[in-house]
């Protein structure tokens, strides 16, 4: 008799999204990151090795376009497809033609919209298994960057979906004209208040600070809902301090978090009470049919009535949605339903009216439940779903 039993599938792999726009530093960035023992046993996918200083640090050439670092990480470039890159990992992976890495690093195009990035890893059924998003950083420019959000809708949505922000070229700034990084600042704070700004000219930008930004802390994997939501800093205007050591004094803004110049959003919605599963279910399944284009991330933790004691985390981009994660118990005193929605021309109003329809609660000149049910996908203006 055979006692083996079967393997279990190995825990998932977290992938970091590294973008930024053209010219933001982003290959600058990526080069102190390869040096940094922290990328030890980690998969770097890039654009093209040319663009990346690397030959101080390459040890030996593994596999075709694979490389060795000194750090400890593997580098290859992105030939075509990414998923079939993520998946040709997997197959040396599980080949024993590569050691094992426990992190994958890629980097994208300066012009690239991070949303089909974040599809590959969270559409695809089998990758879904193997790999997690752990999440997005984001290199901004701290002189031409607040330019180049105003003028191309790609930037902006690069910070809006951004877990870590890096600034770069602080230390080109001209001490006598603060001016430039404070308008910078107090624009990402509009496009994404939650978001920690790291400054690589001062050494904050590390992959320790930059990694390690998903749910589930990679060593312990017990879940830090806290610093994966970042939900306070949308609960009300707040006041934004500027203290960088670049000859401006430290000086406070108030900034409404919820008022932006352009169509993204960005908000938590927030409930006291447990929500009935199925309709919190219909909920999110209207917002993503009628409008997943619109929904650049969503994240939150839910207390479902079925079991309130143990949340469940939803986790979105755009029409895709992870599989609900039901947690062991609450992993803070915080017991609230969150839910943090980065939007791209959707207001809070609407969908915090739709929210409120499933759910059952009373609202004047909003449709009730009854009316979602019966008449979910109205396409007409003023339709339930016009937004």
């Amino acid at each position: 008799m055979n006692s083996a039993t079967p393997r279990r599938p190995p825990p998932p792999v977290p992938v970091t999204i590294l973008t930024g726009f053209l010219g933001a530093g982003k290959t600058s960035l990526l080069n102190r990151l390869l040096a940094d023992p922290n990328l030890a046993d980690t998969v770097v996918l890039i654009n093209e090795f040319g663009e990346i200083g690397i030959d101080h640090l390459l040890v030996e050439k593994v596999d075709g376009d694979m490389l060795l670092m000194a750090s400890g990480c593997l580098c290859c470039t992105i030939r075509g497809d990414l998923v079939n890159a993520l998946e040709d990992l997997l197959r040396r992976l599980d080949n024993g033609r590569i050691k094992p890495f426990r992190r994958v690093v890629i980097e994208t195009t300066g012009l690239a919209d991070p949303a089909p990035v974040l599809h590959a890893i969270m559409g695809h059924p089998y990758l879904t298994l193997r790999y997690r998003l752990d999440g997005v950083v984001t290199a901004v420019d701290a002189i031409n960057g607040l330019d180049t959000i105003d003028r191309h809708k790609e930037a902006q949505r690069q910070v809006a979906v951004a877990d870590r922000i890096a600034l770069t070229k602080t230390d080109l700034l001209d001490p006598c004209d603060p001016a430039i990084f404070e308008r910078l600042a107090l624009r990402l704070a509009e496009l994404n208040p939650g978001a920690p700004r790291l400054d690589v000219a001062r050494g904050e930008a590390t992959a320790a600070a930059l990694l390690s930004a998903g749910l589930f802390d990679p060593d312990t994997k017990i879940p830090d809902v806290g610093k994966w939501l970042r939900a306070e800093a949308l609960a009300e205007p707040h006041t934004h301090r500027r203290d960088h050591g670049h000859g401006a004094h430290g000086h406070a803004h108030l900034h409404d978090v919820n008022r932006h110049g352009d169509s993204i959003a960005v908000f938590c919605l927030t409930r006291e009470t447990p929500l009935a599963p199925r309709a919190f279910d219909l909920f999110l399944d209207l917002v993503r049919h009628a409008h997943g284009p619109k929904l650049l991330r969503v994240k939150g933790i839910v207390a479902l009535a079925d079991d309130p004691e143990r949340p469940i985390v939803v986790h979105g981009v755009q029409h895709l949605f992870h599989p609900a994660v039901r947690l062991a118990g609450w992993p803070d005193a915080d017991r609230r339903t969150r839910i943090v929605f980065i939007l791209d021309g959707l207001g809070r109003d609407f969908v915090e009216g739709l929210f409120s329809a499933a759910l059952g609660e009373a609202r004047t000149d909003s449709p009730d439940l009854a009316a979602l049910r019966s008449n979910p996908l109205d396409p007409k203006p003023g339709g339930l779903l016009a937004g």
